[in-house]
């Protein structure tokens, strides 16, 4: 079992092995001392929350052509200080009352869905409540998913424990996995900004890692792949599945899996083999993960606004629910065909000022109709050209996209 402490100087959440009396934060470099004899009273929950042992995670034999490494500890980074860490963040503004407890429920159906707008802030995003609102409402009519199991972070939540928070997101990915078995299916979906930075494990084949960023990112700090791998990832068992999708910049391996599908516009794919050189397990315990991503890690992830109303969305998320309500969602490589063949015909044409018809009749198509496809401006035309938005599939294993049947 491991428990759960605060870093002493970034507070983001840490897993102490039984038996540590100091734990090194992958994010800010900085070590937590543990008291013995007082372990866990002044940075864990009143009682330790049970999370799999997921330092040495067991690989189940695999059908893949890429066999999984062998399992290695986990390791941490080198003390190199952070460029991004020049000192203890400030306090939150966000979170001022006790946090509430998750859903009670835990189904085999759930999800963790959020939407960051940073609301008047420079950095405001218009499309991202939509995105969390249109996702909720398509897992709910499409894959029958209980609105009870279903945690939506967003900064329209009048609970603070609801908010987009750095610690209510980390928390919320703990939920999504706490005591999940085989034949659950879970939902991880995130749209807000995304970022990289440089990374001092070497476990990227780039040199950067990926970061998300919750509303109190100026505060708290950012939320790292590495920490989402280790928290989502590896402690997926053996029958279960999880499917993140994340609308967001930079985010291509933002879960840091192992495979990334590289599909060239005629649909063309290979599998690019994203393993650390040091061995480093970056797989699960079994379970199968699929992540849909807004964009390549070196690219932007466009917000889109409408051209009569006032409604946004995300391109990524929009193409992902409008490929499904279409039929390209029969196997993984239909809907990533379609997902980017929608991004391509919106931000080809006219930086992407095109209205897009919604067929069909049901509620999800309605509700869709709501919402114009367009794209976010863009004052560079070449960057446009060198950057264009691509959304990208990673996963544990490698798989054929057109044989492997989707399903939520």
């Amino acid at each position: 079992m491991l428990l759960l402490v605060d870093c002493s100087s970034c507070r983001t959440p840490l897993h102490l092995p039984p038996g540590a009396t100091r734990i090194r934060c992958a994010v800010c470099q900085a070590f937590t001392l543990i008291a013995p004899d007082h372990r866990l009273q002044s940075h864990a929950p009143a009682s330790p929350i049970p999370f799999p042992n997921y330092i040495y995670p067991p690989p189940v034999p695999s059908h893949s052509i890429y066999p999984p490494p062998a399992p290695t500890p986990f390791v941490y980074p080198p003390q190199t200080p952070s460029p991004f860490h020049h000192s203890q963040p400030g306090p939150s503004p966000y979170n001022h009352a006790p946090p509430g407890p998750p859903p009670a429920v835990h189904g085999p159906k759930r999800a963790v869905i959020i939407g960051v707008s940073y609301k008047n802030t420079k950095d405001e995003l218009k499309g991202c409540i939509n995105d969390a609102n249109c996702m909720k409402f398509m897992l709910m009519k499409r894959f029958h998913f209980p609105e009870s199991c279903i945690l939506m972070l967003t900064e329209e939540e009048t609970d603070p424990s609801r908010l987009p928070t750095k610690n209510n997101i980390t928390m919320a990915m703990h939920w999504l996995v706490l005591g999940c078995k085989a034949g659950d299916s879970l939902v991880f979906h995130f749209s807000g900004h995304g970022n990289n930075q440089i990374d001092h494990s070497g476990d990227e084949v780039d040199g950067f890692d990926e970061t998300l960023l919750p509303v109190d990112h100026a505060t708290s700090g950012v939320i790292v792949d590495d920490e989402i791998n280790a928290t989502i990832v590896r402690p997926l068992p053996y029958g279960a599945k999880l499917h993140a999708i994340v609308d967001a910049c930079h985010s291509g391996t933002v879960l840091d899996l192992p495979y990334l599908c590289r599909m060239d516009r005629l649909g063309n794919y290979d599998w690019e083999d994203h393993r650390p050189q040091s061995g480093l397990w970056k797989g699960t315990s079994g379970g199968e993960v699929f992540s849909f991503t807004g964009c390549d890690d070196d690219q932007t992830s466009a917000d889109t606004p409408q051209l009569s109303g006032s409604a946004w969305t995300g391109a990524m998320t929009y193409a992902f629910i409008q490929a499904i309500e279409r039929g390209h969602g029969t196997t993984y490589g239909s809907l990533l065909s379609a997902m980017r063949s929608t991004v391509h015909e919106i931000l080809d044409k006219n930086k992407g000022r095109k209205l897009v018809e919604v067929g069909g009749a049901d509620l999800l198509t309605t509700l869709l109709g709501l919402l114009i496809l367009g794209a976010a401006p863009i004052e560079d035309d070449e960057q446009v050209n060198h950057k264009t938005q691509e959304p990208q599939l990673s996963a544990n294993e490698a798989f054929a996209v057109y044989g492997k049947p989707f399903s939520l």
